[in-house]
């Protein structure tokens, strides 16, 4: 990688005390104490409820004499209505500390419950970045996913309802206070998850590393993710008991999660925000997924250095790294990797269709992950990426 000597930059720091490895989640019980609980509300969805691991949670507390409330609900892009009314919730239990548990979904509507819980007023009413003012209640954040980096992120995405689109709160603020990132509890996710989540992970690698605002600290984050991924997301997708490529993956995504706040991402994030909005609903990782490699054809020959830095951690055989073309093989390695984990080539399942087209371009060029995009990006050219996918 070479280095710009001209370039002046700032890292944001990262607030969440991360604990991280097999087996960190039995911790639980001295983590909440030196955050000063005396009752728990856990945040979830459903789906993992089923799984057993929140009954674990819940007796890993319960024997060290920790009470706790549950709201299981969340959906995947969690809605503004249930943040709010969960909200009330949390203040009935009297419970001072918030665990979300889960997904990036789950994640997400457990710091937008925490900040709400010191901040009044609606989750709509702080759309945007900055907005939440009084820090809100202590939250550990549990993954149980590898891929949104949730639990290193200052950012919450929802759906607002009445509009029917995914919207984000943000800030430094926002970090939770802990996160316990433990690979075991990824081990046995569905093939078809691993793969979507994994994919996320990679896009904020990939992103991070190549947009314009990318710098030396989050650089080095994103392209050890890339490698990680590269390496290990075939085998976690292919044996869901793989304990070596879960602990990678879940690396991975952690280090992405982090390399991004400061810098942002691309317009592959940029498009999947209304992707997965009003009728499509398109699952974000998913998304993100089949809209990597068409991203990056359009942006490669914009930032050639960065992406012959993405081919090599995707151990992609570089003849001559001076030539425009080999820039192009990263775009090649992504392409073969979605193949192999079962990603679609198009979004034509999930209802996109020609009139979803210019709505979704439109949308996506209101994000602030466009002006950072390695290349110069039109509404125009989003639409022919967009097309691309039908």
């Amino acid at each position: 990688m070479q280095i710009d000597t001209t370039k002046t930059f700032n890292f944001l720091p990262v607030p969440t005390d991360i604990h991280f490895g097999l087996g960190v989640r039995h911790t639980l019980p001295e983590k909440l104490r030196l955050l000063g609980a005396d009752r728990v509300f856990l945040v979830t969805d459903p789906g993992l409820r089923t799984t057993g691991i929140v009954d674990e949670i819940t007796s890993i507390m319960r024997s060290a004499g920790i009470e706790s409330s549950v709201c299981d609900r969340v959906k995947p892009d969690s809605s503004s209505s249930l943040i709010d009314s969960t909200v009330e919730e949390l203040k009935n239990a009297g419970a001072n500390v918030v665990i979300g548990i889960g997904g990036g979904s789950s994640l997400d509507t457990a710091k937008a419950i925490a900040a709400l819980a010191t901040n009044a007023g609606s989750c709509l009413n702080y759309v945007g970045l900055n907005k939440i003012k009084n820090k809100p209640l202590p939250l550990i954040a549990i993954p149980t996913t590898s891929g949104t980096g949730s639990e290193v992120t200052l950012w919450s995405v929802f759906t607002d309802e009445s509009q029917g689109m995914k919207v984000a709160i943000g800030g430094v603020l926002l970090y939770p206070s802990m996160a316990l990132c433990d690979p075991e509890l990824t081990l046995n996710l569905p093939p078809h998850l691993t793969s979507w989540t994994g994919m996320d992970a990679l896009a904020h690698a990939i992103e991070c590393y190549t947009n314009k605002a990318c710098q030396p600290i989050s650089a080095a984050l994103a392209l050890q993710a890339i490698e990680l991924i590269g390496k290990y997301l075939r085998r976690a997708v292919q044996n869901d008991g793989d304990r070596e490529a879960r602990y990678a993956m879940m690396l991975a995504s952690t280090m992405a999660g982090i390399a991004m706040n400061p810098t942002r991402l691309g317009i592959a994030h940029a498009m999947a925000m209304p992707l997965g909005s009003w009728d499509l609903c398109v699952p974000h990782g998913l998304a993100l997924a089949i809209t990597l490699s068409p991203v990056m054809e359009f942006n490669h020959l914009a930032a050639p250095d960065r992406f012959v830095e993405v081919a090599r951690a995707l151990a992609q055989p570089i003849d001559d790294p001076s030539r425009i073309d080999t820039a192009h093989c990263a775009v090649e390695a992504v392409q073969q990797l979605a193949a192999d984990i079962g990603i679609p080539s198009t979004l034509s399942a999930f209802g996109f269709r020609e009139h979803h087209v210019s709505l979704v371009a439109a949308e996506a060029m209101k994000s602030g992950n466009v002006p950072v995009n390695p290349r110069r990006t039109t509404a125009d050219d989003l639409e022919r990426i967009l097309r691309r996918l039908l």
